[in-house]
Formats: C-alpha cells, sequence, structure tokens
C-alpha cells in the first residue's frame, strides 16, 4: 500500500489515498476489525515541537491496535540539548521501537532521519515543508463531507510557510478538485511549491481576496498566521487578522460548503461559525484517530 515510510503528500498515489481512506472508512464504522492486531508493537513519539492533536491521535491509533507508545519527552529533558544529532537520536530510538513519528522545525529533516533508520518514519511536520498524515486525514474530511472529485476547494491563509497547505496542495492534484489558493501577497505558495503544482498540469489560481471566488467554493479550508515561523515579528504583525471567517463573510457561500482548518485557531474563524452545519474543523481533528490507524497498520503490515 505505502512505502516503508511517509515523507511527503506528493508521494502518494490515488491508490495510496483510497486505500488508506477506505481503511479508515471501515474502522470507522468497525474498530473491531483491527482491534489487538499489533498488541506488542511499539511506536515512538519524537517531537521536536510542540503538538496536541498530531501527537495526542498518532498515540491512541496506536493503543487502539493494541500496540504502546514510547515518548521521547521534552526537547529541553532529552539528549538533544546536550549536542546529539538528529542522526544518533533516531537510529537510538529505532532500537526500542517498530515505527517512529517525527516532527522537527527543520525543513528537509524527516527525509534525513529516513536515511538512518529502517523501521517506517511518519514525517509529522518539517517545519514549513510537509505533513502528509494531516492531509490524509483532511482528504478523509473532504471526501466524507463534499467528495473527492468534481469539486473546488479554497486554500485561505498562511500558504508560504504552511506545512498542512503544501501537504494538501500536491495530494489534491490526484483528484478532479479545482483548487484557488486566498492569502496576503506576502504569503504566498513557495515558488517551489507553485512549480510542483504545475508540474504535475494543476492551474495555480491566486487571489487575496477571498470575496472573488467564495460562492463557487465548495470547500473553504481555512489557516491560522503562524507567528512562530516568521522571521521578523514585524512581519507577522502587518498580516496578523488580515484574514478572518464570520457567519457574516460566509453569507454569500453555498449553504453545503465545509469549513476546515488544521487547529490550533486563534482568531480567524470566528466561534459563532461553530455552531453552523459548515463547521467540520472538530470533525476533522477527530478523523486523525481512525486514519491514523488506517495509515499505521498499513505500514506495519496489515491487511490495508
Amino acid at each position: 500500500m505505502l512505502r516503508d515510510h511517509l515523507i511527503s503528500a506528493a508521494h502518494l498515489s490515488r491508490d495510496d489515498i483510497e486505500a488508506v481512506l477506505d481503511h479508515a472508512a471501515a474502522i470507522d464504522a468497525d474498530p473491531g476489525i483491527v482491534r489487538g492486531r499489533h498488541a506488542g508493537r511499539v511506536l515512538a513519539l519524537c517531537f521536536f515541537e510542540p503538538s496536541t492533536r498530531t501527537k495526542m491521535s498518532f498515540e491512541t491509533a496506536m493503543k487502539r491496535l493494541g500496540g504502546d507508545t514510547i515518548d521521547m519527552g521534552a526537547v529541553e529533558s532529552s539528549s538533544v540539548k546536550k549536542g546529539e544529532s538528529l542522526a544518533d537520536t533516531v537510529r537510538v530510538i529505532e532500537g526500542y521501537a517498530d515505527a517512529l513519528v517525527l516532527r522537527h522545525p527543520s525543513e528537509g529533516s524527516a527525509k534525513l532521519a529516513s536515511e538512518f533508520v529502517d523501521v517506517p518514519l511518519v514525517n509529522a511536520g518539517d517545519g514549513a515543508g510537509q505533513h502528509p498524515s494531516q492531509t490524509l486525514l483532511d482528504l478523509y474530511t473532504i471526501r466524507e463531507n463534499a467528495g473527492l472529485d468534481d469539486i473546488t476547494v479554497g486554500i485561505m491563509g498562511d500558504l508560504k510557510y504552511g506545512r498542512t497547505v503544501h501537504s494538501l496542495a500536491h495530494a489534491l492534484t490526484e483528484f478532479d478538485v479545482r483548487q484557488h489558493f486566498i492569502s496576503p501577497e506576502s504569503l504566498r505558495l513557495p515558488r517551489n511549491v507553485r512549480y510542483d503544482l504545475h508540474e504535475t498540469g494543476a492551474e495555480v489560481r491566486e487571489h487575496t481576496d477571498l470575496d472573488e471566488v467564495l460562492p463557487e467554493l465548495d470547500v473553504l479550508y481555512v489557516t491560522r498566521i503562524q507567528r512562530e515561523r516568521f522571521p521578523e515579528e514585524r512581519e507577522y504583525r502587518e498580516v496578523a487578522g488580515e484574514y478572518r471567517i464570520d457567519n457574516e463573510v460566509l453569507a454569500d457561500a453555498s449553504e453545503d460548503l465545509t469549513v476546515m482548518h488544521p487547529l490550533p485557531r486563534v482568531d480567524e474563524i470566528a466561534p459563532e461559525v461553530d455552531e453552523t452545519a459548515r463547521a467540520k474543523y472538530f470533525e476533522q481533528a477527530h478523523n486523525g484517530v481512525p486514519v491514523r490507524m488506517a495509515l499505521l497498520d498499513g505500514l506495519l503490515g496489515g491487511d490495508t
């Protein structure tokens, strides 16, 4: 189903994606089909950056498969503080676990780490690079609410530093999806991402105003402006709060619009939207468990 590691969404074929999503749907309907399948297996959680949803959903997924997890813990209390290299860290932890999940602030770190281990490694976010397991749960949420062919998706917010955006945009090119990218000029898609999308034959439609495309969208994927990614505080303040969704903004949107967000949010979606049928971001977060169960089952040699 999958390669030995999951580093980038660009490496996922449509068949790969559909295999994971179909298996996740089966698990969602009946978790008992995989209960206990990976008893005795251990998943190592190596998070060099903060995480709530990704870390906890991977831990939950592994335990529901019958396995267990070990946690590297905070960087401040690990040997990384003593100067240990990433390569040495993952080589050591590989000896304790059957698979690794790695989050790291440096783009390219997951690819580097995968070259030093023989067990499956999942990239849980490498700086402003990729976040492919998030993409799989995003695609699952889109499929459950809007389908994955002949739809129009708007991706809005921090497109420059947003790794969830970069992953999702690549994966959507495997389907019949029209993509629109809405951002401040300073947070446009990086040139390399635009180039890669063009290479797949995708048309990159960029906008600074959501109103231009909102009525035609089936899905609106909102992202936060990531303060921690900006090299200077001044640059962050110039764009913070520029894009905010509330019910008034959504007045011209389709009644069937699906509003998504990888979370955490700051103020880019007003709480009043939470009470509408359009809001799917908490469902999206919950989908992380069956999707990551399906992913781990495949990587660890299940029946997917």
